[in-house]
């Protein structure tokens, strides 16, 4: 996408700006961010990717009315296809949830075909939608994240800006399998410079990684600007080139913002594991 589109595509986005709330249903308070915008720094192009996956929205403020006017709640799970031609920006996505806190919709499958045929005209790919009832809540719980932390090591930082050269394997030769996470994935948003928090899980086959040395680069990303989808698309991308994974997978468990949390997941290799929602979301 040419540099003067890149601009025109932020700019023209509500983040950041001053809107005001609809509480009846709009559907074009969404906006589409598309996915190119930063594939293309990432010499990533049209549907050819190294990756598959998806992102894992969990909206914690859906609500509606029944036709005689009682108020219902729920939590919306939505999957957006790694493949979708557009990313769905937070902020829209917020405003319009919020639009539906004043609308009367028949049934509860009206609201999720609703969300379905919105987000996906918006994202332009396959979007799946679950909707999970005050009385199914109990089902829900926090979950541990798999493989072993790599944030307690003995070492020093000195370095905030995103520098993917920090990565480096222990010894190329030695091939190992295993998954490893942190919780000091900290970036800020591409528009608003907010800052975003997250948790990662990286389970490789290939060399085996030097965990101080990915420790930094994680830390790295801390005054690094791009949306959550970009960085979980970056590291897979810089673990690829600086690590030579076999196997890949990348999974970002975001802290939630203005009732919505983001999950990317990338792989080569293995399906989007399941909601896995941390203490800290």
């Amino acid at each position: 996408m040419p540099e003067y589109a890149n601009k025109q595509a932020i700019q023209a986005l509500t983040l950041g700006k001053t809107v005001e709330y609809k509480s009846t249903y709009a559907p074009e308070l969404l906006q589409p961010v598309p996915r190119q915008l930063n594939r293309d720094d990432l010499a990533l192009t049209g549907n050819d990717l190294p990756f598959h996956g998806n992102d894992l929205w969990n909206g914690y403020e859906l609500s509606w009315l029944q036709p005689n006017g009682l108020p219902q709640i729920a939590i919306l799970r939505c999957r957006i296809d790694a493949f979708s031609k557009n990313l769905v920006e937070s902020k829209s996505f917020k405003l319009y949830l919020n639009s539906f806190n004043n609308s009367v919709f028949t049934s509860t499958q009206q609201v999720k075909q609703t969300l379905q045929k919105d987000l996906s005209e918006c994202a332009q790919g396959e979007v799946q939608i679950t909707i999970i009832l005050p009385e199914d809540f109990h089902l829900s719980s926090f979950s541990t994240l798999p493989g072993q932390c790599i944030d307690q090591q003995d070492i020093s930082i000195c370095e905030y800006a995103l520098n993917p050269k920090l990565l480096k394997v222990e010894e190329p030769e030695v091939m190992v399998t295993e998954t490893l996470y942190s919780n000091l994935l900290k970036s800020n948003c591409l528009v608003t410079n907010q800052p975003d928090w997250a948790s990662v899980v990286i389970k490789y086959k290939g060399p085996k990684i030097d965990q101080a040395a990915l420790l930094r680069y994680i830390i790295s990303f801390r005054e690094h600007n791009e949306f959550h989808e970009q960085c979980v698309e970056r590291i897979f991308m810089d673990l690829t080139q600086y690590c030579a994974c076999e196997k890949l997978t990348v999974y970002a468990r975001y802290t939630r913002r203005g009732g919505l949390d983001i999950n990317p997941f990338r792989s080569n290799f293995e399906q989007p594991v399941e909601d896995l929602r941390t203490l800290r979301q």
